[in-house]
C-alpha cells in the first residue's frame, strides 16, 4: 500500500542516496505520481455521487467486488505470488481487511453522513496513522518531529470535527468520526500491505489484497441488493461506483507503484500534497461547497503536520 511501502522504502533512502534518473523517465514518473493524485483526490466526490443514489454499505461494498473481479482474474492469469506462510497469510487478511473492506464500508458511510470536505480532509490525514501504526509494528518510538506533527495534525482533525459551521449544515460528528475510524483501518491495511510488499511485491499484495475482500464480501451483495432502489440510479451513481472500483482502487495503485520504481520514494512523495487540494477543489466545484475559515484553517494543520512528521 502507498504510504506504508513508501515509509519502508525511504529507509533505505535515507542511507542510500536514489541513483539518477533520465529526465523522461524521470518527468513520466511524475505525471503518473500526479495523476495518481488527481485520481485519488477525486474519491470523496465519487463516494458521493455514489452514495447518494445507493445505499452506503452497499456502495462500500460494490466497490470492492467489482475491483476483485478485475483482478482475481489478473492475479491467476499473472501467476502473481501467493502467500508463503502463516504470517504471510495474516498479513494478507488484515490488508484485505483493513484497505479494501473496512476503509471502503466505512468511508463511504462516513461520506454519506458527513460533508464532502470534512471527509476529504480527514481521509488525506490516513498517512498519520499509517506511520503511528507502523512505528507500532516495529516496535520503536516515533521522532520528535514525526510526534510533532502527528500532534499537529490530529489536532486539525479534532478542530475540523468541533466546528459544526464549517460543513454548510451538511456535516456531522457522527460522519466525521466514521470517516476517522476508516482512515484507521487503511492505516492498519497500508501497514500491513506494506510489510508483506516486501516479500510479495507490490502488485501480488495489492491484487490478492483486493481479491481476497472482494470474495468475502461478495455474498453481502446479494443480501444488500434490496436496500436499494436500483430503478432510480444514475449514470452518476455507477459511475461514482466504478470509478472508485477501477480507478482508485486498481489504477490509481499501478501507477503510483510505477512512479515509486522509477522516480524514487524520496522524490515522489512530495506529490502526495497535491490530494486534499484537488479534493477541495472538487469539493467546492461538484457540490458548491464553502471553504470557511475552520475548514481552511484545519486543512492547513493536517497537512502541515503530515509535511513535518514526513520531513526527513
Amino acid at each position: 500500500m502507498p504510504q506504508a511501502a513508501s515509509d519502508a522504502a525511504a529507509k533505505t533512502s535515507a542511507i542510500l542516496p536514489e541513483p539518477p534518473v533520465p529526465r523522461r523517465r524521470l518527468l513520466a514518473a511524475y505525471g503518473a505520481a500526479a495523476l495518481v493524485m488527481i485520481i485519488w483526490g477525486a474519491t470523496p466526490a465519487a463516494t458521493k455521487y455514489a452514495v447518494s443514489e445507493i445505499d452506503a454499505v452497499t456502495a462500500g461494498v460494490l466497490r470492492t467486488v467489482i475491483a476483485a473481479a478485475f483482478t482475481l482474474p489478473a492475479a491467476f492469469i499473472g501467476r502473481m505470488r501467493l502467500p508463503r506462510d502463516r504470517g504471510q497469510w495474516g498479513l494478507l487478511a488484515l490488508s484485505a481487511a483493513g484497505g479494501f473492506l473496512g476503509f471502503t464500508l466505512l468511508f463511504s458511510l462516513g461520506v454519506q453522513m458527513t460533508s464532502t470536505a470534512h471527509a476529504a480532509l480527514i481521509n488525506a490525514s490516513i498517512p498519520v496513522f499509517a506511520g503511528t501504526f507502523g512505528a507500532l509494528a516495529e516496535r520503536r518510538a516515533p521522532g520528535f518531529r514525526w510526534s510533532l506533527g502527528v500532534l499537529v495534525s490530529l489536532t486539525g482533525i479534532a478542530a475540523l470535527i468541533g466546528f459544526r459551521n464549517g460543513g454548510g449544515g451538511e456535516a456531522t460528528i457522527a460522519g466525521d468520526l466514521v470517516c476517522v475510524a476508516s482512515s484507521i483501518c487503511a492505516g492498519i491495511g497500508y501497514v500491513a500491505g506494506g510489510r508483506l510488499s516486501v516479500r510479495m511485491g507490490s502488485l501480488s499484495t495489492t491484487f490478492w489484497s483486493i481479491g481476497l475482500a472482494g470474495l468475502a464480501q461478495a455474498v453481502l451483495v446479494w443480501v444488500l441488493w434490496g436496500a436499494t432502489d436500483w430503478s432510480q440510479v444514475t449514470q452518476a451513481g455507477w459511475g461514482g461506483i466504478f470509478y472508485l472500483a477501477l480507478g482508485s482502487s486498481i489504477l490509481g495503485y499501478i501507477f503510483w507503484y510505477w512512479a515509486l520504481a522509477v522516480g524514487g520514494v524520496v522524490r515522489m512523495a512530495p506529490v502526495q500534497f497535491v490530494m486534499p487540494v484537488v479534493s477541495l477543489t472538487l469539493a467546492v466545484v461538484l457540490f458548491g461547497k464553502t471553504l470557511t475559515l475552520p475548514i481552511l484553517l484545519s486543512a492547513a494543520a493536517i497537512v502541515g503536520g503530515i509535511a513535518v512528521a514526513r520531513k526527513r
